[in-house]
């Protein structure tokens, strides 16, 4: 990976607090801002699109990436179920002349914050409570019931690193979070 020449920001959150639409937001009034598409080995979901929204690949594609040391960081999230940074992103975003901006899990956002150091902002996005956690998952009806579980458990052990961020945004307004986001991005900028 060549020199960093840009900033990162990340956005990390338990699955469902909404870092998506702020990292949307951002994109889409930033221009000076580029979304890093992550690799992971899970199965597209309906609407998703390769190396847009994703890079989909099997995991013995993966494995042979982090062998060749393609990643930033990369992790197991669940069994055989991988998520990566590939540095090629980071490169064509920043070759570009823009800023790179990341919606990733919790441990991927710290690993990306040790890893860019000072050039990082990152921002932990947390819903009110696990129980309004829990009916965002559901009204968004993209996992089973039993995807729904494990994320709720392993939402409530994220937010335990929470204070390890730059900065939290309590998701409980959806403009007023955006406006947070934005002017995080505008101080850090």
């Amino acid at each position: 990976m060549q020199q960093p020449q840009g900033k990162a920001i990340i956005f990390s959150a338990p699955s469902g607090s909404g870092k998506t639409t702020l990292v949307h937001h951002l994109l889409a009034t930033n221009p000076n801002l580029s979304f890093s598409v992550s690799a992971t080995t899970r199965s597209p979901r309906p609407g998703e699109v390769h190396a847009h929204d994703y890079y989909f690949l099997s995991p013995a594609a993966f494995k042979k990436l982090i062998q060749q040391n393609a990643f930033v960081e990369w992790e197991e999230v669940y069994p055989e179920r991988y998520y990566g940074t590939l540095k090629s992103e980071v490169d064509r975003i920043w070759s570009n002349g823009k800023n790179v901006i990341f919606d990733i899990d919790v441990k991927g956002g710290l690993a990306l914050k040790q890893y860019f150091g000072a050039k990082a902002l990152a921002v932990f996005v947390q819903a009110p409570s696990l129980e309004v956690l829990k009916h965002r998952l559901l009204a968004r009806a993209a996992d089973p019931s039993d995807s729904i579980a494990q994320r709720l458990e392993k939402a409530a052990y994220e937010l335990s690193f929470a204070d390890r961020f730059d900065m939290i945004i309590r998701n409980d307004d959806l403009e007023a979070s955006k406006a947070l986001a934005q002017q995080a991005y505008a101080d850090f900028g």
